[in-house]
């Protein structure tokens, strides 16, 4: 499937994640930012998402912000889900992550998301139902970790064969509209500096009392095609 595809059926997938979490007890509200870190990771699908809403517009300081933030030591995963998911199910042991700050996403203007509609799912899925600048941590529904953890693999899957990593890395790789245009067209198979490689879709990591409650939400996906 072409690009332009994945992203109308990504846009579908946020759709449905969307109406998900209207339906939720949450304290996130605008200009609630504790949690919008450099921590935040995603797919290079979602960062072609992001790029088509800041790159036309020419602003280069939010650019700048970014290629600033990379300079941070942020987290940058060393295993996808859908590989997390994998070397679970084989009993092996997963690789350890480091745990950073980050410091502040480099996407906010006046602690507003500068990308609110374009922004990547692990920024849509954080829905605490605590205020975190009081509580000083996000509590977040045991149920709502497991669907955000479909809605993460199933992402990832329409994106297999290319990377994720964090934000900062992500954007400034598709900056570069050679880089996007080798990326779209499948001329970069191996992960740029930062990055590390999508994988298929194969085990969901669902718990079985969760299974029958999350079946609506499956339904949905799979309507989706990408």
């Amino acid at each position: 499937m072409d690009l332009n595809s994945k992203l109308i059926a990504l846009g579908k997938i946020y759709k449905i994640y969307d109406d998900f979490s209207a339906g939720l007890n949450i304290a996130c509200k605008k200009r609630c930012c504790f949690c919008c870190t450099g921590n935040v990771t995603m797919t290079t699908l979602e960062g072609f998402k992001v790029v088509e809403g800041i790159s036309g517009k020419g602003e280069e300081a939010l650019f700048a912000g970014i290629k600033a933030s990379g300079k941070e030591a942020g987290f940058r995963p060393r295993v996808t889900i859908n590989e997390m998911a994998q070397i679970c199910s084989e009993e092996r042991d997963l690789p350890e992550e480091e745990n950073l700050s980050g410091g502040e996403c480099p996407l906010l203007i006046d602690k507003e998301c500068s990308v609110y509609e374009r922004r990547p799912f692990a920024c849509r899925c954080f829905v605490s139902t605590v205020n975190c600048a009081e509580s000083g941590s996000a509590v977040v529904d045991d149920f709502v970790i497991t669907v955000n953890n479909i809605f993460m693999q199933v992402i990832e899957h329409a994106d297999a064969g290319r990377f994720s990593g964090n934000l900062s890395d992500v954007l400034q790789f598709l900056e570069s509209a050679e880089n996007r245009e080798n990326l779209s067209s499948g001329k970069i198979r191996n992960p740029p500096p930062g990055l590390i490689k999508n994988h298929p879709l194969k085990i969901l990591m669902i718990p079985p009392e969760h299974r029958e409650k999350a079946d609506p939400i499956l339904d949905a996906l799979k309507k989706v095609t990408y």
